[in-house]
Parts: C-alpha cells; structure tokens; sequence
C-alpha cells in the first residue's frame, strides 16, 4: 500500500493556521467508541483543527480503501499513488466542509477520492485530444442537438430538486450507486452495510426519487 509522502505547500488547511498534512504517525490509534464512521467523523474533526495525530489515525484507517478505489479507476499505479497524496491533501485542507447530517464520514472520504479520480483520467484523455484537428474542434452544433442539451440541462435540475426530497441515508446511497456509477456491492462496501440494506436503500431512494419527480403519472 502506498504511504504519503511529503505534500507540497499550498492552500492552508481550513481552520488549521496554514500547517501541512502530516506523514501517517505509526501506530496512531482510532478511537474506540461509537462505529466506524462516527470515528471517522470524530477524527475528521480534529483534523480540521489542526490535530496532526488524528490525520494519521484517519489516514490508517482509510488510506488502503482510498488508494484501491483510485487505482480501479485510473488503472495506474504510480498515477494511483500521486492520486491518493492529493486526496489526503485535500481532505487535510477541507476536513472542516464534512457535514455529517449530508451523509458518512466515509461515503464523504470516497466521494473525494473518486472525484479526483475521474479528474486524472479526465485530463489524460484530455492530452491525447490536443492533436484533434480545428475543424473537428470547431464544428457548428446542429438545431436539434442544441435542443437536446437545453432538455437534459432541464431534466437535471428536475434530478437535483428532487434528490432533496430524499432521507440523508436514501441520498447518499443513490448517490453512490447512480451518480458514482458504483455497483450495489460496492456501494455497501463503502458505506459498511450489508448487501441487502444497501438494496434496500437503493430501491426505497429510487421509489422516492420517482415520486418526487412525478415519473408515470
């Protein structure tokens, strides 16, 4: 598994008097009360006041998850191993953004590591697209697709609205599941659930989701 190493400087961590993430303390402890995302939670917390012992402990506890999800989405593993840096990074400037009525602290942790993610892959595409020829690039956009883009720019507002009608445990897994494009075993693998509650959650979010959105009526 790969280990953080030295971070560069850059933007000081909210609320933390501008320290730098510290390198993964050997032995750093989680606390033991509560379940895991509320130690999760708890560390991020403490993290976010600048608490170089809880960033460690929090990086033990889930640095192994973040870097398999980044290397199952950028299939690299030396760009994996920068990816993970970055998003221990950033977790270390924005831990105070975490707000856990919006969903786990480690559906938050992921959720960040797969945006970053994406990104990576994102910008690699990106490089092997320079080479497209002006015409390709500028071609003119038909009638009829500027109406389809203007429709699915309404449908998604419509998504976004109604996603707010959902409970914070309904949001977060139909999140997951249809906007993170993960399966619905992953997705209990993330949110430390079973299989079957993890369906559950994902079936009752999509009624609801429907409801909301007066599909079928």
């Amino acid at each position: 598994m790969t280990t953080l190493r030295s971070v560069p400087s850059g933007d000081p961590p909210e609320g933390t008097g501008g320290q730098t993430p510290p390198a993964p303390a050997a032995g750093a402890a989680v606390p033991a009360d509560g379940d895991v995302n509320t130690q999760l939670g708890s560390l991020l917390r403490l993290s976010c006041r600048g608490d170089e012992q809880a960033f460690a402990a929090l990086y033990d506890a889930t640095s192994a998850r973040v870097h398999g999800l980044v290397l199952r989405v950028v299939r690299n593993p030396s760009q994996a191993e920068e990816v993970t840096q970055e998003v221990f990074l950033e977790i270390w400037r924005t831990a105070s953004r975490f707000d856990p009525e919006r969903g786990s602290a480690l559906s938050w942790l992921m959720t960040i590591a797969h945006r970053k993610a994406v990104d990576r892959v994102r910008s690699a595409e990106a490089s092997t697209r320079r080479d497209t020829s002006y015409h390709q690039q500028s071609q003119g956009v038909d009638h009829d697709a500027t109406a389809e883009a203007a429709h699915s720019s309404i449908e998604a507002q419509r998504v976004r609205s109604a996603l707010g009608a959902l409970t914070a445990v309904q949001h977060e897994a139909v999140q997951l599941a249809y906007f993170g494009g993960y399966t619905h075993t992953e997705v209990a693998a993330m949110l430390d659930l079973p299989v079957g509650t993890a369906k559950t959650r994902i079936r009752d979010g999509l009624i609801r989701l429907r409801d909301a959105m007066g599909v079928g009526q």
